[in-house]
């Protein structure tokens, strides 16, 4: 079952789907990120880019959702953010919780931005919806537009991951997004060495690590 990464679309990959059905999914992804580790993944990569950075950091969160891992109101770093969805009601919603940061609602394959218009880019279960030739695509694009490096925060595919995610799902989801995208991801989600061979043909020092609960934290420096 999960010997290879499944290319089944995900409900949330359905951008004409801009209800309510979003913001809960949105609220339950953001739990999720705050109790299972998605949070100290991306600040702990955060702080490896920043070792030698004194200086407000300007980042870019691609396929940002609720962007809830840097408007937690706990992350200490003064951060410039920008954010980028592609669906409309992620960007409403979104635009419902703060308005201090610059919100685009537009294509990741398609980023209006100048080259090295950011510090970061920061991509948060994002990677995994797209098939391998893409992520290549994508890594390359925001290399161009990052001074620092690249953050990824993605799944690590494993038959515990999806067991554990289904059961938490059944007993305590009320998003029907959620419940059908949260096991699919894991099965869309990477083994090591599926990532290591993505991230061997851009051609720029990494560091790939594993962290609870089933995540894979990845720097990619410039």
């Amino acid at each position: 079952m999960l010997l290879k990464r499944s290319r089944e679309k995900e409900l949330m990959d359905n951008f004409g789907i801009e209800d309510e059905r979003i913001d809960l999914a949105l609220k339950e992804i953001a739990k999720v990120n705050k109790l299972l580790g998605g949070i100290s993944v991306s600040r702990s990569a955060l702080k490896i880019l920043l070792k030698n950075h004194k200086k407000e950091v300007n980042l870019l969160d691609v396929g940002a959702g609720g962007c809830d891992i840097f408007l937690n109101g706990h992350y200490s770093t003064h951060i410039k953010l920008t954010t980028v969805d592609a669906n409309l009601r992620s960007c409403r919603y979104l635009l419902s919780k703060t308005k201090s940061i610059s919100i685009v609602c537009g294509d990741a394959k398609a980023l209006p931005f100048k080259k090295k218009s950011f510090d970061v880019i920061h991509a948060s279960l994002f990677l995994h919806h797209f098939a391998d030739e893409e992520i290549i695509m994508l890594l390359k694009s925001f290399l161009e537009l990052a001074k620092l490096g690249v953050i990824i925060n993605d799944l690590h595919r494993s038959i515990f991951a999806y067991w554990g995610i289904k059961i938490i799902s059944f007993l305590f989801s009320k998003s029907e997004l959620f419940k059908n995208d949260a096991p699919l991801s894991v099965k869309r989600g990477f083994t090591k060495n599926e990532l290591k061979t993505i991230l061997n043909k851009i051609g720029k020092k990494y560091i790939i690590n594993w962290r609870w609960a089933f995540r894979w934290r990845v720097v990619v420096e410039v």
